[in-house]
């Protein structure tokens, strides 16, 4: 079977992003700073040959996918398997305020306990990575030999980086996941393999948008 070839791209910044503020799976919009990521984006895969744009059907993943698919063309799909880690109460609050209330809840986070789960629902870092995992072999199973474009979040992308290269999901993150980076891996039902990571070059000179003012 021909590998699977993966775009996946974290969604544009999000005023929770700026205020550092715990999103989850709280439907948040992009701010204007992340729809002009989002097109960006769009524009920096525009002419690659793309088969299908999988989202997140949370808005700030799906508006962030909306602007490759116009330029490729095709519909975006959502798919709830790729929704952010649920983070239950937690969600609306930033850290700090999560540390100075609960801080044994805060130091579980911290730490990367694999089993903890945010009070009220939340996800587990296992959980959240066998969702990731299943939801990833699922969607590239379906177009060998082809580019697919994945959009989702921070949390969604962490796991996927460390399913490809055999990390834990305790292990202390060393690699970045920046709002609206082109992460490239390879697929194939052996598993995921990563190509590239957190390319932003497509965000460095705002001047090469020609619809920079908002």
């Amino acid at each position: 079977m021909e590998p699977t070839r993966i775009i996946a791209v974290r969604h544009g910044e999000t005023a929770w992003n700026v205020d550092s503020r715990i999103q989850g799976q709280t439907d948040i919009s992009l701010n204007d700073t992340g729809r002009w990521q989002a097109r960006r984006v769009g524009a920096a895969l525009a002419g690659e040959p793309i088969t299908a744009v999988y989202s997140s059907d949370l808005g700030r993943a799906h508006q962030t996918a909306a602007q490759i698919a116009e330029v490729a063309k095709i519909p975006v799909v959502a798919h709830e398997g790729l929704r952010e880690r649920c983070f239950g109460m937690f969600e609306g609050k930033t850290f700090d305020e999560i540390h100075q209330t609960w801080p044994e809840h805060a130091r579980n986070w911290r730490t990367r306990v694999p089993e903890w789960e945010p009070p009220e629902g939340g996800e587990s870092l296992l959980k959240l990575r066998e969702r990731v995992s299943r939801t990833m072999h699922e969607l590239a199973s379906r177009h060998p030999g082809e580019q697919i474009v994945v959009v989702a979040h921070g949390g969604v992308l962490d796991a996927l980086y460390r399913i490809a290269t055999g990390q834990e999901v305790n292990s202390p993150r060393t690699w970045e996941l920046p709002n609206g980076a082109i992460n490239r891996l390879l697929w194939t039902p052996d598993g995921f393999t990563l190509v590239g990571w957190s390319d932003t070059q497509h965000l460095d000179d705002e001047a090469a948008d020609e619809n920079t003012s908002f």
